[in-house]
């Protein structure tokens, strides 16, 4: 671990209650990485205080998480990076626990699934909420993780430079988690504590509005990856509507040689028409999803394994 560069990554907005004890509990766990605090429009004193314990501080302008995401991915140069959040409720302690799971079962990232110990750490309707969309991201694309909406991660070099971080909010884990899925990279899992802010720091996540937003970013992410299952679907809907308002036409048809509701026989005809269209329109999408994804996985393959970043370091 020690000839690897380790980078510790914090997004931060409003956290000056908390970001000096984080940056503090993650250079105690993890002395030999860069700490980074990405500052985002903070209004408070967080830039400041997280400059005075030591880390690295910067600013992303573009308000949101994945925003911010996508500027620390782009913008730090590591071998191993360790994303937690900086209001304290990620465990620091767990950080090399997951470095070594990574190095050691040469993983491309490392989900730090929450253990909550008291009852202030997460709301109710949040552990129903992760636990639906779970279920929903195993059913629409096949596996999953125990925590999809874990802020507590660590990534290889590989996963950070392949991954195009679209987001702009608190989906950005939702992401982060069908990206893993979808170019099948090896992950684990690891149970870490998770606690309650201090006093002084309030949660930004939105309930509702943020809810709406990640169940679209699902939809989206579907859509995206898997269009001859998602306009598959529609095809065969719209199909059988036809199929069900023309069987009375062609029974009239079958007994008296005649068409008597027109209108009922063009909408049928045309809803047919559009599921056809909606099939092909899928297959298409299918080559141009393969395409992307096979350029993912050369960006992926264009960057050393952890372990072979490693032997190379060590040769030297």
């Amino acid at each position: 671990m020690d000839s690897l560069r380790i980078a510790v990554i914090l997004p931060c907005y409003n956290e000056e209650a908390a970001i000096a004890e984080t940056v503090a509990g993650f250079r105690a766990a993890l002395p030999e990485a860069d700490i980074y605090v990405y500052d985002n429009n903070s209004k408070d004193r967080t830039a400041e205080i997280a400059r005075a314990s030591g880390a690295v501080v910067r600013t992303e302008r573009q308000q949101g998480k994945g925003h911010v995401v996508r500027r620390m991915f782009a913008d730090v140069d590591a071998d191993i990076y360790v994303m937690a959040d900086g209001d304290l409720t990620y465990d620091p302690a767990s950080a090399p626990e997951m470095v070594r799971m990574l190095i050691d079962d040469q993983l491309d990232m490392v989900v730090g699934t929450r253990q909550h110990e008291v009852a202030e750490a997460y709301r109710g309707g949040h552990v129903i909420g992760n636990r639906l969309f779970t279920g929903l991201l195993a059913g629409l694309f096949g596996r999953s993780f125990t925590d999809i909406f874990s802020g507590y991660r660590v990534f290889s070099r590989r996963f950070v430079k392949s991954f195009p971080a679209l987001s702009q909010g608190f989906e950005i884990e939702t992401e982060i988690s069908v990206h893993a899925l979808e170019l099948r990279m090896p992950v684990g899992e690891l149970a870490t504590a998770y606690g309650a802010r201090p006093e002084g720091s309030a949660s930004k996540l939105s309930t509702y509005r943020d809810g709406w937003r990640i169940l679209t970013t699902i939809g989206t992410l579907y859509r995206i990856e898997r269009p001859v299952l998602f306009y598959g679907l529609i095809a065969a809907i719209l199909m059988l509507v036809a199929v069900v308002i023309s069987v009375p036409l062609l029974l009239t048809y079958l007994e008296t040689g005649l068409v008597p509701r027109f209108p009922t026989a063009i909408l049928a005809t045309g809803l047919a028409i559009v599921a056809v269209l909606s099939f092909f329109a899928g297959l298409i999408l299918d080559t141009v999803t393969r395409g992307r994804r096979e350029m993912r996985r050369l960006a992926y393959l264009s960057q050393p394994a952890v372990c072979g970043r490693k032997a190379t370091v060590l040769s030297d």
